[in-house]
């Protein structure tokens, strides 16, 4: 019988809310793939001279064509087969509605806060913990990057530079920080992973910034094999978003800021063209 890692299954296939959005049919079609995985993995073990636990980019590569899906494109753009209606969005829509509406159940991005919570982190560096990742619902690829522009108009100068760089931070272990390369990257992206160009050039960057702590510090507080079974909310940070958090009186979408598009695209993923 092959163990099913339940966090390491979830986390694998984007998260809580990823698994939220699939039909019965995606999910069985997500976990078959999984055992299949786990199956190679356990023959490859019991072979000494080929034992592998983790894959290389060149395997995961050859995995593309095999997929009905492409790993780059947001969670509300790729539910499975079949997807399921969206509850319509207010006409001024706040970010506690796209929480609830678009992006819930959020238990990732809800513990990676709460944690830096605990940890007595500035109320800049916790809600770039709460926000860090919100932008896979629209886009996976150049998340940090995408995610602070997202945000920026909004949030703290330190909030965005700390969602930007924390993408490029997770890829470069920090033991003295207290960050260390997680597992979950090994099986993502290949245990022969090498950063692209501009992730290299950014980490150069960033070693000597004086803002380097705040990036750091989001993935030191993020969770990359998190408790399916934690209850959480966002209740405890509402107050932190109002305090951070520069609402648009015409709601996020209406406003006519640089990244109005973006968030009418989470409010209307459905829409054609």
């Amino acid at each position: 019988m092959v163990a099913i890692d339940r966090r390491a299954f979830i986390a694998g296939i984007g998260g809580a809310a990823a698994v939220a959005a699939m039909d019965s049919e995606a999910k069985a079609d997500a976990l078959e793939e999984y055992l299949d995985d786990q199956l190679e993995t356990a023959v490859a073990a019991k072979q000494p001279e080929t034992a592998k636990k983790f894959p290389t980019v060149a395997e995961l590569d050859a995995q593309i064509e095999t997929r009905t899906f492409r790993r780059g494109v947001g969670s509300l753009f790729a539910g499975g087969s079949k997807v399921k209606r969206l509850t319509a969005m207010p006409e001024k829509p706040t970010l506690l509605d796209y929480f609830n509406l678009r992006r819930a159940p959020a238990n990732h991005v809800l513990q990676s806060a709460a944690l830096a919570k605990k940890n007595g982190l500035s109320e800049e560096i916790v809600l770039a913990c709460l926000l860090h990742d919100v932008v896979q619902s629209l886009i996976k690829t150049d998340h940090g990057w995408w995610g602070a522009q997202l945000f920026e108009p909004y949030v703290p100068e330190k909030t965005s530079f700390a969602i930007r760089h924390h993408q490029t931070l997770r890829f470069y272990e920090d033991k003295e920080a207290g960050y260390v390369y997680p597992d979950l990257y090994r099986n993502m992206f290949g245990v022969d992973y090498v950063p692209p160009p501009h992730i290299q050039a950014n980490y150069t960057f960033l070693k000597n910034h004086k803002w380097y702590l705040y990036p750091r510090q989001v993935t030191v507080n993020d969770l990359y094999a998190f408790d399916p079974n934690a209850k959480v909310s966002v209740e405890p940070f509402i107050d932190i978003i109002g305090r951070h958090f520069k609402q648009p009186k015409e709601g996020l979408g209406n406003d006519n800021s640089p990244v109005a598009h973006m968030w009418r695209s989470m409010t209307r993923p459905d829409s054609p063209l």
